[in-house]
């Protein structure tokens, strides 16, 4: 990307030039009184995006060192389910085969989940159930609300990636019974890539597996945490960032940026329909396309390198293509973290610009217009 070029992916996310400054300070001592203070602010202010009162530990990792620290600290259980209707679905069940039984529920990319099918396989034994809140991979927002409340039908653990939902879109971890869930830092809290945060209620200790790896046990973390310390040395120019980003998120406020999310991935939608394009998600009763990420199916006749590659070239703004089976068939744009109304407008009226090149869209940017107003 060049210098000047604007970064609209599904993480990581443009950064606010106060956490930039955050990061160029002078190094502290990570067991120092000034860490403390970082490290105490973060977990105070980070529980309240997760919806919880209960423990947080942030692991220097990415998002999924922490859903290998979630699925290894709580895998004394005979089986787990796992729900994959994307790739991060997948790579859940991925993690989980190396620690006990798994029961892999495959669905199309894209497609909805059937609440059925999770029942089913609670029902013929499984004692917990991994999930992907909001899949980026397809742009769809999972029921997650719905998932915990048959996983409590059967006493079973509920384990949820929230890495692209926390700070971007609703999300009542307690009020759901869900019992452990992750962030990763460099989606919609805006902060560089690096830091995964693991949020535990009291009720998963029940299922703590003291063989964890090392470095990823939860229990280790969480100690450590009432110290206002973590276990290991820890990034410390992260969690300087992660402090400037949350921050901004409480002088934005929660409910407030929730809603500009909304309003952005509204706004994309409204754009892809009067454009003619089709979004790719497949809906039910109890999905909805994500909030921070929007999928939309390549139309007719247009690779992928003549709309991202130009896209690039021309406009030095990155968009994202499809993962996997998913490349050249679909093309993602990111609306999270610290993207605004001017991001947005820029990218669509870009990619809208080249695909009328192409004949393969109407002009449509007004209806984003009209729906940010």
């Amino acid at each position: 990307m060049k210098p000047d070029g604007l970064l609209m992916i599904p993480g990581p996310v443009k950064l606010h030039e106060r956490i930039i400054n955050a990061m160029a300070k002078q190094m502290i001592g990570h067991r120092s009184k000034d860490f403390e203070e970082v490290f105490e602010y973060c977990i105070n202010a980070i529980k309240p995006l997760f919806g919880t009162h209960g423990d947080v530990a942030i692991i220097s990792g990415s998002g999924t060192a922490g859903m290998e620290a979630a699925i290894a600290s709580f895998s004394k259980v005979r089986r787990i389910t796992c729900i994959d209707n994307g790739k991060f679905g997948e790579r859940f069940a991925k993690i989980a085969r190396r620690y006990t039984e798994v029961d892999h529920l495959r669905f199309e990319w894209g497609e909805s989940i059937d609440l059925e099918r999770v029942e089913q396989s609670l029902a013929n034994g499984s004692e917990a159930v991994a999930f992907v809140h909001n899949e980026t991979s397809t742009g769809i927002l999972n029921p997650a609300e719905e998932i915990s409340r048959i996983a409590k039908k059967y006493d079973a653990l509920v384990i949820m990636d929230g890495i692209t939902s926390v700070g971007g879109d609703e999300v009542r971890m307690d009020d759901w019974g869900v019992d452990v869930a992750v962030v990763g830092s460099q989606k919609c809290l805006g902060a560089p890539p690096g830091l995964a945060a693991v949020a535990v209620n009291d009720r998963a200790w029940d299922f703590y597996n003291e063989n964890v790896p090392f470095y990823l046990d939860l229990k280790a973390y969480v100690k450590k945490a009432k110290d206002n310390q973590t276990p290991y040395t820890p990034a410390v120019p992260l969690f300087l960032a992660l402090a400037e980003a949350l921050r901004i998120i409480e002088e934005e406020g929660l409910e407030n940026r929730i809603a500009r999310h909304r309003k952005l991935a509204n706004a994309t939608r409204k754009w892809a329909e009067e454009a003619g394009l089709e979004l790719f998600p497949k809906l039910n009763e109890h999905s909805r396309y994500s909030n921070t990420v929007t999928a939309i199916r390549m139309p007719e006749g247009v690779s992928d390198k003549e709309l991202r590659g130009t896209l690039r070239e021309e406009y030095g703004i990155t968009i994202s293509g499809g993962q996997e089976h998913l490349k050249g068939r679909i093309f993602r744009i990111g609306h999270m973290g610290n993207v605004n109304k001017r991001d947005l407008l820029a990218t669509l009226a870009a990619v809208e610009e080249i695909l009328l090149r192409k004949g393969a869209v109407k002009p449509a940017i007004h209806a984003a217009m009209e729906a940010l107003r």
